[in-house]
């Protein structure tokens, strides 16, 4: 899957994931339906799962597109240019050949000439990559550049300029869905184009310094208040040795730099010192800076030819059961509640909404209460399930001794890579109080969150036995997402 059809799946996933008031109908069930046939049609039941979800996006793209502008514009805003990168090189070049990279007057002060900051500049930001590298290193973490990150975030708000804050729900979710998938592409790319500048402000630099040479005398000389000729020569020395040593062009001793002291001597012709510090900018910068955005180069075209989505979370899950023709078996587990004809009801809808119609929804024996150290081993298969999920009434007060324990030893039988979720049924709680008991209802949640919080699990609150269960769903989804694998040893 490459970074455009990344780019369409992720919109597409926004619209089917997004409540339908949202959509405003431009994508409903029926284009769904439409989107997964289509792709069957072209690419089969036996392609891959990545190909059969970019052919997929692809071909909704272009209907969702048609329908809404909106979405169009921020496909488009979204999509790398290419110019952008050559523009920024070019203008550094620009800048640098701007740049009087020798001193004013046409005199040259080879203690201190202008090229020498933008090769100290250069050296400090090796020290800062290195240093960086050594951190992730020690830390174990990958991490970005995060001036890579700030500018890749920049170019994204330029392109999407103020429009972002008119945009529908689902525009503006995949908006920041695309900026977290995209991140580590959209550093190596900025990377890349501040790697390449800096190597054409130096070229420009170097460019714009001979040019003048040619129809400008330029005189060389020094002048210190603390430094005398030996301590020059030793500098001196140390940053144009390695030039000196390959181009063979000799540097002045000791003595001869006395001779060209500025308070002493109009000083010498700076060409040697012209082309000593030229090939110490190429060694230093130029070719270090182009070697880096070439490599960053190639770490962005790796991305972009195969981006990195994950498809291992509940949407694209079940875009691939659909494409195999594969049911969603999902188990749930009541703990002391008897989910009625209603309640089930309520589940059927919630999980279909999450995981697609072809939905297989069976429910566990009802645990008892206090029964938890000493569970059914048949109570979960052992084969990968879409989705276990704890069912409890928002009635029952939670205990961590009782209801933790019974999460914990649920998710430590449950098959490898399958998502487990706590599900809290606020119906019973609701019948019982009427509005007035909203405050209370709040107090019972607060109670569940802060006992899952030491089981490390969020709680999803749904009354199963309302009509609407798009908050439940949305919390459902984003839970499974954002924790796609979980294993018996968690």
């Amino acid at each position: 899957m490459n970074e455009t059809d990344a780019r369409n799946a992720l919109l597409l996933r926004a619209y089917e994931t997004a409540p339908p008031a949202q959509t405003d109908g431009r994508w409903n069930a029926d284009d769904r339906l439409w989107a997964t046939q289509a792709a069957l049609q072209r690419e089969g039941a036996g392609a891959s799962t990545a190909a059969f979800i970019a052919r997929r996006a692809r071909l909704a793209a272009e209907r969702l597109c048609a329908r809404e502008p909106g979405a169009g514009f921020v496909l488009r805003a979204l999509a790398w240019r290419a110019w952008i990168g050559w523009a920024f090189a070019l203008l550094a070049f620009v800048a640098g050949v701007a740049t009087d990279a020798i001193g004013p007057a046409q005199r040259i002060n080879v203690l201190a000439p202008p090229l020498l900051a933008l090769l100290a500049w250069n050296l400090l930001v090796y020290a800062a990559m290195l240093a960086r590298v050594l951190t992730r290193r020690r830390d174990g973490v990958p991490g970005q550049d995060t001036l890579a990150r700030l500018i890749a975030r920049a170019l994204r708000a330029i392109a999407l300029g103020r429009g972002i804050e008119r945009l529908a729900p689902p525009l503006a979710g995949f908006a920041r869905d695309w900026a977290v998938a995209s991140a580590r592409l959209s550093a190596s790319r900025v990377a890349r184009m501040l790697h390449a500048a800096a190597a054409a402000l130096a070229a420009g630099a170097l460019f714009g310094m001979y040019l003048r040479g040619f129809a400008l005398e330029y005189r060389a000389g020094w002048e210190s208040t603390f430094l005398d000729a030996s301590a020059v020569h030793a500098i001196l020395s140390f940053v144009l040795g390695p030039a000196a040593a390959i181009s063979g062009i000799a540097l002045p001793d000791a003595g001869a730099l006395a001779a060209i002291r500025s308070n002493m001597s109009p000083g010498e012709n700076a060409a040697r010192w012209i082309h000593l510090y030229a090939l110490t900018m190429a060694l230093f910068v130029i070719v270090p800076r182009a070697l880096m955005a070439l490599a960053q180069f190639l770490v962005e075209r790796r991305l972009a030819n195969s981006f990195p989505l994950p498809l291992d979370d509940g949407y694209f899950q079940a875009i691939a059961r659909a494409q195999h023709g594969v049911v969603a078996e999902v188990r749930v587990v009541p703990y002391s509640i008897r989910p009625g004809a209603q309640a089930t009801a309520g589940l059927n809808t919630l999980l279909a909404r999450v995981f697609g119609p072809r939905t297989e929804l069976a429910i566990a024996p009802t645990v008892p209460f206090g029964a938890e150290d000493a569970l059914d081993p048949a109570l979960i298969p052992g084969a990968p399930l879409a989705l276990v999920a704890a069912l409890f009434a928002l009635t029952a007060t939670p205990e961590r001794e009782n209801h933790g324990a019974f999460i914990d030893a649920l998710a430590a039988r449950m098959p490898p890579a399958t998502p487990f979720a706590v599900l809290i049924d606020e119906s019973a709680f609701r019948q019982r109080f009427d509005a007035s008991g909203a405050a209370r209802r709040e107090e019972r949640r607060a109670a569940w969150r802060r006992m899952l919080t030491e089981t490390g699990r969020e709680p999803v609150f749904v009354d199963l036995e309302a009509q609407d269960c798009s908050e439940a769903e949305r919390a459902l989804r984003a839970q499974i997402e954002s924790a796609p694998v979980r294993t018996g040893q968690d």
